[in-house]
This record gives C-alpha cells, sequence and structure tokens, in this order.
C-alpha cells in the first residue's frame, strides 16, 4: 500500500516506519494518523516482522499535532481529533511487535506523545522535547497528561506541561523519558541494530515479556506477578523453549537468531 504522509521499509526482520512530512516538521495531520493506522494494521499481520524502528523524515520526528488544521476546530472537532490521536496511539503501544523510537529532532507536542508510545526511545543529541500545548492554550490531547507522568513521575511531569518547557535530550534522559542519547549520524543504525538484536530472541517470549510488562505495570505487585505467572507458564507450550533450553544445555551458549516463531 501506498501512502502520502507515511514510508514504511522492511529490513530482513525489521520494520522502519519513517513519518514522511518535513516540509511541516512531520506534524500530526488526519491523513497523517490515519495513514499510521493502517501501517500498524500492516504491520500486526507480517509475521516476518518482529521488531520496528519508527523516526521521521529530515530534521524533526515530529514536531507537534498540525496547527493549520486545528485552529478552527470546535469543540466537537477538537474531541474527534484526540480521541483519533490516542486511538492510534494506544494501537501503536498495544503492538505485540517491540517499537523502538529513533528520534532525531523536535519531538514536541503529539511527537512526544508519540515517542512515549513506542517501547523504546533513542534520541539524537540534537533532539528537543517538550509538552508546549498550554502555549498554545490546549492541553496535550494525545495522551501526554496520562504517558509523561507514568514515564517520569507527576511532579516532573507537571512541571514540563504546566510551563509548557522545552528541554534537551541530555536532560531527557536524566529525568528517564529517553534510554540514550546518540550522535545524529548513527541514530538510525544504533536504533536498527538493538531492533535487530530483540528480533533474534524469541519472538512468542519478547511478545509475551511486552503483554506482561504492559499490563502489570497498570497494575498492584501481587496482580502483576500473576500475570508474570501467566505468560511465563504460556511460554512452555512454544517450540523456541524446547529448542532455546536444549541448545543452551547442549552447547553451553545461547545461539540466538533461529528461533521459528511456533
Amino acid at each position: 500500500m501506498d501512502f502520502n504522509n507515511i514510508i514504511l521499509e522492511k529490513e530482513e526482520k525489521i520494520a522502519v516506519v519513517t513519518i514522511n512530512r518535513p516540509k511541516a516538521l512531520n506534524a500530526l495531520n488526519s491523513e497523517t494518523l490515519t495513514e499510521l493506522d493502517s501501517v500498524i494494521d500492516e504491520i500486526d499481520k507480517d509475521n516476518e516482522i518482529l521488531a520496528v524502528v519508527l523516526t521521521g523524515a529530515g530534521k524533526s520526528f515530529v514536531a507537534g499535532a498540525d496547527i493549520s488544521e486545528m485552529k478552527d476546530m470546535n469543540v466537537v472537532e477538537g474531541r474527534k481529533f484526540g480521541i483519533l490521536g490516542n486511538k492510534v496511539f494506544r494501537k501503536l503501544e498495544n503492538l505485540e511487535k517491540p517499537v523502538i523510537a529513533a528520534l532525531n529532532g523536535f519531538t514536541l507536542g503529539g511527537g512526544c506523545e508519540i515517542a512515549m508510545s513506542c517501547d523504546i526511545r533513542i534520541a539524537s543529541t540534537k533532539a528537543k522535547f517538550g509538552q508546549p500545548e498550554v502555549q498554545l492554550g490546549i492541553t496535550p490531547g494525545f495522551g501526554g497528561t496520562q504517558r509523561l507522568a507514568r514515564l517520569i513521575g507527576p511532579g516532573a511531569a507537571k512541571e514540563l506541561i504546566y510551563t509548557g518547557k522545552i528541554i534537551n535530550a541530555e536532560e531527557a534522559y536524566r529525568l528517564g523519558l529517553v534510554n540514550r542519547v546518540i550522535e545524529p549520524e548513527t541514530l538510525l543504525d544504533e536504533a536498527k541494530q538493538l531492533a535487530n538484536t530483540i528480533a533474534a530472541n524469541a519472538p512468542i517470549a519478547v511478545k509475551l515479556a511486552k503483554s506482561a510488562i504492559n499490563r502489570g505495570i497498570q497494575t498492584d505487585i501481587d496482580t502483576g506477578v500473576s500475570i508474570e505467572s501467566e505468560v511465563f507458564g504460556a511460554c512452555f507450550s512454544t517450540e523456541d523453549q524446547k529448542e532455546g533450553m536444549n541448545t543452551f544445555l547442549n552447547d553451553k551458549k545461547y545461539l540466538t537468531g533461529n528461533f521459528k516463531n511456533k
């Protein structure tokens, strides 16, 4: 399928998704969100893809939602736009395959929100982060008030959201918003390398680990360990578990990359 604002590339076991509106700093409009929704569905159905890298074209990851589209919206239209963004970002967050965000520039507003929907965030040294919506007379609308507080704590999240402050990559790393900071010229290669490392492991185990983390983090510890016991037990029905453990016992080492997704 061809898209106007999204590029989907497949490289063996990984998919690279590029938001491609560089003249608009990859701002998210309704068309882009709808295309991204379709891309997620396409990746979900492709059993050969085991990990995803999400990035932006040009010098920006995503500079936010498209203000030119939002400026004349009424209450009903604004709510509908927010529901669309939240629906797509939740679908991305719940995708069974791990998603790595390669954050190559402005990661603001909706850009910060889509990054937080990914499993792992790797930032360029030139990346800038923030939820500056209050400066435009609105609140974060694509999950920013919810995910930011969960990632960096409510106090730090409130300060960023209330002030609209823009922070650099090092500050984002210090707060726990990103996993690591990389030089711009190696950012995408590092993200792909990480995706390939993940893709070399037992895919069902990775999928179940993601499910356990995402489900468990919303619950109390007793419910969380019950979820873990459930997915741990489910692994023993897979050929990956038999193959992986037998290989370890026979060869005394892990041999990755041979799992069959069974």
